[in-house]
Parts: structure tokens; C-alpha cells; sequence
């Protein structure tokens, strides 16, 4: 059965489909460097981790906070954007979260209070909750449903571009000169983006979210967000995004404090497993189209691809423990966490499958929302694991294994719950009687 379209084309044979505008690959790339700042921006904490920690005299668990403050009000902005941009253009919502970005790092570039620091981590986190769900939103407006994996993935591919080329330029503004101005470069950067989108910004032309929120069927949210489908993409992605979330805010501390590396090896070693994870992305997304265009449908090409990798790297990285010397445990960690990438190149297109245009936004915001969730508890459990540890590095062994638990689990939902293909059907199906009555009440006599 063939797997692409959405409810909305459902009028169109398998045959017909709809060319890629001019501009789409431009709009990708700025919207793949909207997401190179996301991630710095996110990483600049937990890189600068040891030097916060000495200068500010914090213990692991008010670390651990700080770690987790990023995503206090990252879920509920994520949902409210989310609606605003099924109303309001992506262009202009992009632009206002950019805004928030770089404003937001500059109060840290002077003497700053722990209080001001978690303050402008958590508005930090509010302005960039929304930003790759509102990307996506953006980008499946200039390209059909059969050939949005490829720039999903490119999109995705930002969150490690943003690390690799991120680190070593902030850390070596730690270490010669001060992790208050690794702050500041980030707003600079955040509001050259700001300038280049004003410039080169554009909304996608082949949806109109006023168009088709009067011309397709609407599915109740309630069935959209209950359907197996959605549930498994928040499972595994949760999973994924629990290793993430700990890459971010103790991937670094880790290296320096529990291995015994410099700040300046640290920063070299935190790259790696950004440039393992980059490549799994794009193994994914072009594996997932090679796939598609040979027949097979959405549950293979997407749910199955993306799920397994979870499952294999949280075994993997259960290992940890059980292993000697650093160079091994650093290696098993690379690998295990970076495998976690192929989860979040096929979970939007498979939303996007069965989810009516003029609700897809809401939809990816919901779902970026929920599986963020893990941002808020992972750093504050590792913190508090670690505080309570007899060492500090078998604090981290404790809280890496937990990370491997809680992966191989969401990994096997995705296996469980990934029928985007049926669920297009069914949904489908049950908005089909809901058109033919609108399309009666409103016909003429």
C-alpha cells in the first residue's frame, strides 16, 4: 500500500505530485542555520558547565536545574505557537522567535546573578520551544508530502551543525577569555540570522492554511492526538530527546569532571557525538526516500527506521558501566546517544501524513511539546543521581543507565505504535462523511 499523501490530497491519484517551487532549497538552508543557532544557543550551558559551576559555586543538583530551567515553558510555548501558526505566516513567527533568542543571551555578558541566569535560560527556552516544530510547519509548505524526509532530515541536521561548528569557536572563548562572552556571540549571531531572514524569508507557496482549513475536512484533535501514531511519535522521540537533553547540559561536565580531561580536550571530545548523530540523520533521510520511492509504505520506510536505531543504542549504551577506560565509555556514549537522530527525521512526516494542513502546526507543536518533557527531567535527575552517588563518575554510570532504560523502552512503543500508512486511512475514512455533509449543506438547491 502506497504510504504518502494526506488527508487533504486525497482528491489526487498516487501519480500526481506536486512539483518542488524555486526557493524551496533556499528556504531550507535558512531555516537548517535558524536551527545551527537553536542548538548553539542550547549547548553554550553545558559547555560552559565547569566554569559556571567553579564561578558561581553551584552544586550538581542546582547544575542540574539550571539545566532543566531551559525547558520549564518550552512545552506550553511550543503548543501556543503552535496554534498561532495555524492562523498567522510562519515567516513572521520565525522572526519573532529568533528575536527572543539573541536578546536573551546579552544580559549574561556582565557579572550575572544565578537567579538572572536561570530567569534568561528559562525566556531562552520559552522563544525556542516552538522552533523546530514551526520549521517543519514551514518547510512542508514547499515540499509534497513524498519528498519531505530529505529536507526533514536537513532541517534536523541543524541541531548538530550547531554543536559541531558552535563548540569550538565558544569554547575557545571560554578558555582565553570568559564564558560571559561566549553569551554574547551567541545574540550576535542570533541577530545576524534576524537580518538574513528579513532579506530572504518567504512563506511556502504550495499551502494555504486559509484555503485549506475551508476546503479539507477537519479531524477532531482528540482523534489526532489519541491515535497510535501520534502516541508512539511522543514515546520514542521522548526517549531520544532524554539522551539529548543530557548531551546538552552534561555531555561536557562529564569529560571534565568524571573522565579527568581539560576544558579545552572536553571541548574537542563534545563534538563527537554531534558529528555521529549528523550522520545518522542524513543515512535516515536519504535511506527513508530511497525507500519510498521503491513501494514501500510509511511503517517500514519511517516508523520501523526510526524506532530501531532507539532500541540498539540505549543496549549499547548500557554497556558504559560494564566497560574500562575512557576512551571505550566515550565511544559507547557517542554511539548510543547518536543513534537517537533517526527518530526525529520520521516523526514529523509521519504526523504530517494524516494530519489536515490547517491543524499540522498545532499537531507538531503538541508533539514537540510533550516529547520535550524529557528536557525538564533528565538534567535534574542526572544532577541529583550524581549528588547522591558514591563517586561522581559512578553517579554518572547510574544516571547513563537510566538513560539506556528509558531508550530501549521508547524504542520498542515506536515499534508497537508506528502505522502511520493505516492510520492515514482511518482517520481519513471518518472525516470523509464529515466533507460529504459540508459540501451538501452548502451546495445550491
Amino acid at each position: 500500500m502506497s504510504a504518502q499523501g494526506t488527508p487533504s490530497a486525497a482528491g489526487r491519484t498516487a501519480g500526481e505530485s506536486k512539483a518542488t517551487p524555486k526557493g524551496a532549497w533556499t528556504i531550507t538552508f535558512l531555516l537548517f542555520l535558524f536551527m545551527v543557532v537553536n542548538f548553539a544557543d542550547k549547548i553554550v550551558v553545558g559547555l560552559a558547565g565547569v566554569p559556571i559551576m567553579t564561578d558561581m559555586k553551584l552544586s550538581a543538583e542546582q547544575f542540574g536545574l539550571l539545566g532543566s530551567s531551559f525547558f520549564f515553558l518550552f512545552s506550553i510555548s511550543a503548543i501556543v505557537v503552535g496554534f498561532i501558526v495555524n492562523k498567522v505566516p510562519t515567516r513572521w513567527v520565525l522572526l519573532a522567535l529568533a528575536v527572543i533568542w539573541a536578546l536573551a543571551q546579552f544580559p549574561m555578558v556582565g557579572t550575572v546573578s544565578f537567579t538572572t541566569l536561570l530567569i534568561c535560560r528559562i525566556v531562552l527556552g520559552a522563544g525556542e520551544g516552538p522552533a523546530f516544530s514551526v520549521a517543519a510547519h514551514a518547510i512542508y509548505k514547499w515540499f509534497p508530502d513524498e519528498k519531505r524526509t530529505l529536507p526533514t532530515a536537513i532541517l534536523s541536521q541543524g541541531s548538530a551543525f550547531g554543536v559541531i561548528l558552535a563548540v569550538p569557536a565558544l569554547n575557545w572563548i571560554i578558555v582565553n577569555h570568559s564564558w560571559h562572552y561566549a553569551f554574547g556571540a551567541l545574540g550576535i549571531v542570533g541577530l545576524i540570522w534576524v537580518a538574513a531572514w528579513l532579506a530572504l524569508g518567504k512563506e511556502g507557496p504550495l499551502e494555504d492554511t486559509h484555503v485549506s482549513a475551508a476546503a479539507e475536512p477537519k479531524i477532531p484533535y482528540l482523534q489526532l492526538l489519541t491515535s497510535r501514531t501520534f502516541i508512539g511519535c511522543v514515546a520514542a522521540t521522548f526517549g531520544a530527546y532524554w539522551a539529548l537533553s543530557l548531551g546538552l547540559t552534561w555531555f561536557t561536565p562529564f569529560i571534565v569532571k568524571g573522565l579527568g580531561f581539560s576544558q579545552s580536550q572536553a571541548g574537542f571530545i563534545s563534538i563527537l557525538p554531534w558529528v555521529f548523530g549528523a550522520t545518522i540523520v542524513m543515512l535516515t533521510g536519504w535511506i527513508s526516500q530511497v525507500m519510498m520511492a521503491r513501494g514501500y509504505n510509511t511503517r517500514a520506510a519511517r516508523g520501523v527506521l526510526g524506532s530501531v536505531p532507539l532500541v540498539i543504542g540505549g543496549l549499547i549504551l548500557a554497556m558504559m558501566p560494564h566497560v574500562q577506560g575512557a576512551g571505550l565509555q566515550i565511544a559507547l556514549l557517542v554511539v548510543g546517544s547518536g543513534l537517537c537522530g533517526a527518530i526525529y527525521v520520521v516523526c514529523p512526516p509521519m504526523l504530517g501524513e494524516f494530519t489536515p494542513t490547517s491543524q499540522r502546526g498545532a499537531v507538531l507543536a503538541i508533539y514537540g511539546a510533550l516529547y520535550t518533557l524529557a528536557g525538564i527531567i533528565a538534567p535534574a535527575v542526572m544532577g541529583a543521581t550524581i549528588q547522591r552517588a558514591g563517586s561522581t563518575l559512578d553517579g554518572y554510570m547510574t544516571g547513563f543507565t537510566i538513560n539506556a532504560v528509558i531508550m530501549v523502552g521508547s524504542g520498542l512503543l515506536g515499534l508497537l505504535l508506528l502505522w502511520p500508512n493505516t492510520e492515514r486511512a482511518r482517520l481519513t475514512r471518518g472525516a470523509a462523511p464529515q466533507a460529504a455533509a459540508l459540501n451538501g449543506a452548502v451546495s445550491p438547491g
